[in-house]
């Protein structure tokens, strides 16, 4: 049994989770307020929480990993640094250029979708140099231009410069000499440089990807300062790690030199812990389902990993980052319910937020919710919700339905309530099929896991909706990012271009591109002092069509017979279950990549002390063709040793509720709640 206290502590815009895990496996939970000016403070009180609630002093944590949202904030609200741009003679407009591919084709005015502000034109330099696409030096630097370009960005208040030469993927020597220069002169300026942040072909999104990472590294450098301070000056001496977006989680000073990684970092943790929770039951195949206030975040778990795409959007841009492929829509308990110009009824995306709230919160809100949808059908009980945090006001909850919805609809409140939860879930429904059949998988093949606040309430309406037969309530699900955190691996990963046909190629070539990148992967591995969990090497290529212009990311293993064309087959059938056809046709390999991942010592949560509570009864409206039902209400800490749990019933716990219909019945398995719709 390890030693020492594990904590993920998740900041989030409006609350700071923690969880607490103990040696035994038992884990604690906390929500604190997040602090806005200072985001670390919210974690330095969930830690002081711990010890003056739960008797855990700092010396005795062995781990703490962080997931934060400050680089993210730091692009949505223009508040990064500012950035300088240093490229290839004649390439300095490529930012502004971007890709002539749109998203607003129709538009009668066009908006920019290249992230020019990060450098304005008067902060883009070039320099004569020129690399070949081998490598080959074609011009070389100007080593003078460089100095005065570096001196013109620092005289101008740049805190952060990028450097983006053309293909110096394929030979970064003049990047690492204009680095070496500018440190000399000016040791005080940030650098990135685009071969370390992104090695691979496109000269727009190399570009923008290394301008982006120049613009948060400064921020993000600052704030993990403060932290690591704050947790050494409060006596932790575990290392800070803190979660990237692919998945994994790295030291603090790892993800300094690529903060861009951390960007899309947000909905990672929530289905990292998924996953965990679903391993637990033996579930490998999963979709997971985060219900929050404002936003539903919906992805896909095949084989026991989640989907990876490489390329996201912030702010509206898009932005080449490898990521759990996460599909937010904005759906959540405070969304908005009201009536378009048809009569028609919608639900978000706009939301109540937590001020002033839904109607039932007594704040003020008067904007009729889901939240206030839910009181009004009786899933909640306004006396016990988050935990008796919040009393909720029927009476205005109901008042808000009648006002804004019913009234105009010539309906009853309830039945308009009803109807929010049938429009609410029928978008998330849709969300679901589109990170599911879209990517070629049926749904039925797998288990939801409902995560959020919100996830276990709509979880049965979600299923029979998709005729999937298994769902999965993790302990925890309202903080399950937090808990996400403690069962990530320490992951590393690195990438290198390798533009080259399949047909004809030898296997030695690809294998020591790859012995390299597996040998500078370790040594970063090494620093991360990963203990005694063993390192898994995975080995990936991404893989198009010649002449295609997107590709796809293949797992690669060399140690298989005939690995090449075992990567082809695996390839036309990946294009094939994405695309809906795979043509006989040359294709050809793009990056190569390796991921080096080593997951902590796992351990099953020890049961938690039963709570003795005497079951109740609570009227619920469920759909036709329940309608009006009388159902059981539990709480989730007395079903310890349950075998069967039939519904209608709820579930109250409290960072959740749990809304089991008449056609589901559920039972306990593994600290999990899986329900299973009756044959």
């Amino acid at each position: 049994m390890p030693s020492g206290y594990e904590i993920g502590v998740d900041i989030g815009g409006t609350f700071t989770d923690m969880v607490c895990r103990a040696p035994d496996g038992t884990a604690r939970i906390v929500k604190i307020p997040t602090t806005r000016g200072n985001p670390a403070e919210g974690a330095m009180v969930a830690l002081a929480h711990a010890a003056g609630a739960w008797g855990v002093t700092a010396a005795e944590v062995r781990r703490f990993v962080h997931g934060t949202t400050v680089a993210t904030n730091a692009v949505l609200e223009r508040k990064g640094a500012r950035v300088g741009l240093i490229t290839t003679q004649g390439f300095k407009d490529v930012l502004e250029i971007g890709r002539q591919k749109r998203s607003g084709m129709y538009d009668l005015v066009l908006k920019p979708e290249a992230p020019a502000f990060l450098a304005p034109g008067a902060r883009r330099k070039e320099v004569a140099e020129r690399i070949a696409a081998d490598g080959s030096v074609l011009t070389p630097l100007d080593e003078a231009a460089v100095r005065a370009a570096a001196d013109a960005l620092a005289a101008d208040g740049c805190e952060a410069i990028a450097v983006a030469f053309l293909f110096a993927f394929a030979n970064p020597a003049h990047e690492l000499r204009a680095a070496e220069l500018i440190r000399v002169r000016h040791p005080g300026l940030f650098l990135s440089l685009s071969h370390q942040v992104d090695p691979a072909f496109r000269e727009y999104e190399r570009t923008a990807v290394t301008a982006f990472d120049a613009y948060v590294k400064p921020v993000l450098d600052r704030y993990l300062e403060r932290m690591e301070t704050a947790l050494a000056a409060a006596g932790v001496g575990a290392p800070l790690q803190v979660m990237a977006s692919r998945g994994g989680v790295s030291s603090s000073r790892i993800a300094r030199r690529r903060p861009v990684r951390l960007l899309l970092s947000g909905p990672a943790a929530g289905v990292v812990g998924g996953r965990a929770a679903g391993a637990e039951c033996g579930l490998d195949d999963l979709i997971t389902v985060d219900i929050g206030g404002t936003s539903c975040d919906i992805a896909l778990i095949e084989g026991g990993r989640p989907l990876v795409r490489f390329e996201g959007a912030i702010a509206g841009y898009q932005l080449r980052v490898p990521m759990i492929d996460v599909n937010a829509i904005g759906a959540g308990g405070g969304s908005i319910a009201w009536l378009d110009a048809a009569g028609g009824l919608r639900v978000g995306p706009h939301s109540a937020g937590a001020d002033p709230g839904p109607a039932a919160y007594g704040m003020g809100g008067r904007e009729a919710t889901v939240t206030d949808a839910s009181a009004v059908l009786g899933y909640l009980n306004p006396d016990n919700f988050a935990a008796g945090a919040i009393r909720l006001d029927l009476a205005k909850a109901h008042g808000a339905i009648e006002a804004r919805i019913a009234r105009s609809m010539g309906i009853s409140a309830e039945a308009a309530a009803l109807g929010i939860h049938r429009v609410l879930n029928a978008g998330m429904a849709e969300g679901i099929r589109l990170v599911s059949i879209r990517r070629g998988f049926d749904p039925r093949r797998f288990a939801l896991v409902a995560l959020g606040g919100g996830g276990p309430l709509h979880a049965c309406a979600l299923a029979e909706e998709l005729a999937i037969g298994r769902i999965v309530v993790p302990r925890h699900p309202g903080v399950l990012s937090a808990a996400g955190l403690l069962a990530a691996p320490v992951e590393q990963d690195m990438a290198a271009a390798f533009n080259r046909p399949i047909d004809g190629l030898e296997v030695a070539a690809v294998a020591a591109v790859l012995a390299e990148l597996d040998q500078a992967v370790a040594v970063q591995m090494a620093r991360e002092a990963t203990g005694a969990a063993p390192v898994r090497v995975s080995h990936f290529a991404d893989v198009c069509y010649i002449g295609q212009a997107y590709h796809l990311e293949v797992p690669i293993d060399l140690t298989a017979e005939a690995p090449l064309a075992r990567l082809t087959h695996d390839f036309l059938a990946a294009h094939d279950r994405i695309y809906g056809y795979a043509a006989e046709a040359p294709a050809r390999i793009v990056n190569l990549r390796t991921v080096h991942a080593a997951t902590p010592s796992a351990h099953a949560e020890a049961a938690a002390v039963p709570v003795r509570a005497t079951p109740t009864r609570r009227r619920l409206l469920l759909p036709d063709p329940w309608g009006w039902v009388e159902a059981e209400v539990r709480q989730r800490g007395s079903l310890e040793g349950v075998t069967r749990l039939a519904g209608p019933a709820i579930i109250e716990q409290p960072d959740t509720t749990v809304l089991i219909w008449p056609s589901w019945q559920g039972r306990i398995e593994a600290g999990n709640l899986i329900l299973e719709r009756e044959a």
